[in-house]
């Protein structure tokens, strides 16, 4: 692949929420521009490292066994002023200052915004890479970390079924994702679990309390019952304290799986979706796609604008919510 000649240093940096799998995008991106003659510097803390200069230089030692370790080796957080006109004026004075020419930030919608505004602000070249476990990013099956955080809700919620089972409880798990009910959905088909909560479906506590009274559960000891923590009645305290003001004979416990979805060892395929799209990021670069995230549909590397990755949302599958009802009986 012929190397642009304007590129020849590229910053990367991990921002928002951790995701598994982050770490194995950081190790593409580093040995991707390697093996394409481009130097590597790494970002700490996300834009606050930016804005404090917090810069390392990477070689291909740097990422040496991070691919299975969870969280991010780069560290982040969230840096809300860089909202402000003059914080990225200040960012873009440490780029030049550090001759870096382009750069690649892994992260979620919040953090594609802010990337979106050094590249129409400053014409800066930016490149992203969907990391999330809420898998709510328009322009991708998948995003880095939810496969991961699915699989960490199943295993915990597996557990708790044993529980229900011996004392015939009725758990209400909350789980993570944000306003979207990705997380929820498949951990509850996966987990066989006898309701759904999710933002994008009206909770109708009546129509809830209905189900777990009538004859579908004549022959059920236990239940699992899993609430997006974005659902419209509040999260799954608030759920379960209105089914138990309607429903008192009823034992009910409430567990929120809460940051362990975050960490963890990444999954197979997070590893290798991390690894396709660091290394896809380079290569946009290389030949000119600035602004843009690098997401895969339907088993190809797609690119995104930022304006369409951060005002459009990855739908839930109605279709499957259906088919988890039909389950569940």
């Amino acid at each position: 692949m012929e190397l642009s000649s304007n590129i020849r240093r590229i910053g990367v940096l991990t921002s928002g929420g951790d995701a598994p799998g982050m770490n194995a995008a950081i190790r593409a991106v580093v040995r991707t521009a390697i093996y394409n003659q481009i130097e590597v510097v790494g970002i700490m803390r996300g834009f606050s490292g930016l804005i404090c200069k917090q810069f390392i230089g990477m070689q291909s030692h740097s990422v040496s066994k991070i691919i299975s370790q969870g969280g991010t080796i780069l560290k982040s957080s969230r840096c809300p002023e860089f909202k402000e006109e003059e914080v990225r004026a200040k960012a873009m004075e440490n780029l030049k200052e550090a001759c870096i020419d382009a750069l690649v930030v892994i992260g979620g919608d919040g953090s594609f915004r802010g990337a979106n505004l050094l590249w129409k602000k400053f014409g800066y070249p930016v490149v992203g890479i969907p990391g999330t476990i809420d898998n709510d990013i328009y322009g991708t099956d998948t995003t880095i970390g939810f496969d991961t955080a699915i699989n960490t809700a199943v295993s915990a919620i597996d557990k708790l079924r044993d529980t229900a089972d011996s004392h015939n409880i009725i758990f209400f798990v909350e789980v993570m994702g944000r306003d979207a009910g990705f997380i929820a959905l498949n951990t509850a088909i996966a987990t066989g679990a006898e309701a759904t909560l999710i933002p994008e479906i009206h909770t109708d506590i009546e129509k809830l309390c209905s189900y777990m009274e009538g004859d579908r559960r004549k022959n059920k000891t236990s239940g699992i019952i899993i609430v997006s923590e974005g659902e419209d009645t509040g999260g799954a305290f608030k759920v379960s304290k209105k089914v138990k003001e309607r429903l008192p004979d009823y034992e009910i416990r409430v567990t929120t799986l809460g940051h362990i979805q975050r960490g963890g060892s990444p999954s197979c395929n997070d590893r290798v979706l991390a690894s396709l799209l660091g290394h896809g990021a380079v290569n946009a670069l290389i030949e000119g796609r600035f602004g843009v995230m690098i997401g895969q549909l339907n088993n190809q590397i797609v690119y995104t604008s930022f304006d369409e990755a951060c005002s459009l949302r990855n739908e839930i599958n109605k279709k499957l919510y259906e088919i988890s009802r039909i389950l569940s009986l």
